[in-house]
């Protein structure tokens, strides 16, 4: 089976988008009939031209000129892409949710993976609840979004929530919200200190290496860079802590343990002597904020 191209993302959104929709009358039927006996007069029509009538045609409700159209659109090389996708909005608008259906799988055999276009658009879309419909989308929605359906990408999940922090003995030390981004493959966290001090961090798994990743930057001018990943103890990360205002990097290291109780210890550590000894930097403990 042919395969579809891959393409930049712009060329993919000019493919998969169609025309504004046309509101129907009464005479629509016949305007689109009258076009589209202009065109085949006239021969020499792109094959745009062919695919916005078909648009045009299947919004009207004249799905035998929508299809003809469609064919000669396709004739003209028209992008696949464009074209299965028409071809599934025809067969929901007549009904045919196996022929819709079927379009797609053709689409996605030949390696289109553009779920997005598929589910946010409203013709389509109709067929949500369709069995075969939402296996395709689950199916075309993994090889979209890979993140959170590859090992190790979840192993942070612990530390998702939006929690308060207190240090050792009880004081409070701020509050952090942490919450996936990019559909899992990323961690973001924002935190506040009780004097209105902010941080943040981003953090990762990076494929390339296998290792969790952590990069902070406070207003303060404290910069974190650390990476490890998930042991018996908890996310261990090690690296620098660079301090703009001083100009000094220090060797790092973190450990995030997920305690019985439900929260979590963070645990930083700088070392003054090049790793030979360890002070601590920070340790807090977060609780769910209470709903």
């Amino acid at each position: 089976m042919r395969r579809i191209k891959y393409l930049p993302i712009t060329l993919v959104i000019a493919a998969c988008s169609v025309s504004p929709p046309v509101k129907s009358s009464a005479d629509d039927v016949n305007v689109v009939m009258t076009e589209f006996k202009a065109l085949e007069k006239g021969g020499a029509a792109s094959g745009q031209t062919w695919f916005e009538l078909a648009s045009k045609a299947r919004v009207a409700g004249n799905l035998d000129i929508a299809k003809q159209a469609l064919d000669r659109a396709e004739r003209l090389e028209v992008s696949p892409i464009r074209i299965g996708l028409e071809r599934a909005r025809l067969d929901v608008a007549g009904k045919n949710d196996i022929g819709a259906v079927a379009h797609l799988q053709t689409l996605h055999d030949a390696g289109f993976s553009a779920v997005g276009f598929i589910s946010n658009d409203p013709v389509i879309n109709s067929l949500a609840g369709n069995e075969a419909y939402d296996a395709l989308i689950s199916t075309m929605s993994v090889q979209a979004y890979p993140c959170r359906s590859q090992p190790g990408f979840k192993d942070f999940d612990f530390w998702l929530g939006e929690w308060d922090v207190t240090t050792a003995n009880g004081t409070v030390a701020g509050s952090n919200s942490i919450k996936m981004a990019e559909r899992g493959c990323v961690i973001l966290e924002n935190w506040t200190n009780t004097s209105g001090g902010t941080g943040m961090s981003i953090n990762y798994l990076d494929m390339a290496s296998g290792e969790w990743v952590q990069v902070w930057n406070a207003e303060g001018g404290s910069q974190i860079n650390i990476r490890g990943g998930l042991t018996d103890e908890g996310m261990r990360m090690v690296g620098y802590l660079h301090t703009v205002g001083a100009g000094t990097t220090v060797p790092f290291r973190a450990l995030f343990t997920l305690l019985p109780d439900g929260r979590v210890r963070q645990f930083f550590e700088q070392s003054n002597d090049d790793g030979t000894t360890w002070v601590p930097w920070f340790e807090g403990f977060y609780a769910r904020k209470q709903q």
